[in-house]
């Protein structure tokens, strides 16, 4: 069945600022590992967390995150469902923290919080989940998730440069023409959607912080209150 909200992928995205997610998608490709954390993860099981929301709709929200409250960043790793499921990997539990207990012990990292009387309702993020460690990757099952060509263009270059390396140390003289790119890559702006520059973002994500700073002040200063009130006479409302 051909149908474009579901997925055979699964996506595993970092998340923080541009800068942050990008840095540590920066040192998973170096390590081609994913490793497992308890944030979020009701009993503190150590897990990978993953997407099976198609990239293609992700991409959208991944457009413009702040807009839609979406803590993550455009930098990913798609693996196969399959091969995912084979290793351990499952779908989330959606139910209230009630049922938590009724839960078997070897399904209770699954559970995840579904609320929506008070507004807990993550049903969206279709997550799926992998209780371990840490996940190696290899170049046959994962693709590398950027957001344009620029990023692309920087692995590629990464990938030149260590097959220069290795060629001047003798080992292996294959020419980098005839070397193909060890990741499968996908970017997200061929799929038709623009994803905001880095340094749009990062002049965003600045402006916030002084405004909120700004009125964190504003609240507490009333000499500044005053100035800006006198300052800000006849603006538009």
């Amino acid at each position: 069945m051909n149908r474009d909200d579901l997925s055979s992928k699964l996506i595993h995205l970092t998340r923080g600022t541009w800068n942050d997610a990008a840095s540590v998608f920066i040192n998973i490709l170096k390590e081609k590992k994913l490793l497992g954390g308890t944030g979020d993860i009701k009993g503190k099981y150590k897990c990978i967390c993953f997407s099976e929301a198609p990239i293609a709709k992700l991409s959208f929200i991944l457009a413009d995150r702040s807009a839609f409250g979406f803590r993550y960043a455009p930098f990913g790793f798609m693996v196969d469902k399959k091969w995912l499921f084979e290793k351990g990997g499952r779908p989330v539990i959606y139910q209230p923290d009630e049922e938590y207990e009724i839960l078997d012990a070897q399904h209770k990292f699954r559970h995840k919080e579904y609320n929506p009387s008070n507004g807990i309702d993550f049903t969206w993020e279709r997550e799926w989940r992998i209780k371990t460690d840490e996940l190696r990757l290899d170049y046959e099952h994962t693709t590398v998730v950027v957001p344009n060509r620029e990023w692309e263009e920087k692995i590629l270059k990464d990938r030149d440069s260590r097959v220069q390396r290795r060629s001047f140390l003798g080992i292996g003289g294959i020419p980098i023409s005839v070397i193909k790119n060890d990741w499968h890559i996908i970017v997200l702006e061929d799929l038709g959607v623009t994803i905001p520059p880095e340094n749009k973002e990062f002049e965003l994500e600045r402006l916030k912080e002084s405004a909120d700073l700004y009125s964190e002040i504003y609240s507490e200063d009333k000499d500044l209150k005053e100035l800006t009130e006198t300052a800000s006479t006849g603006w538009p409302e």
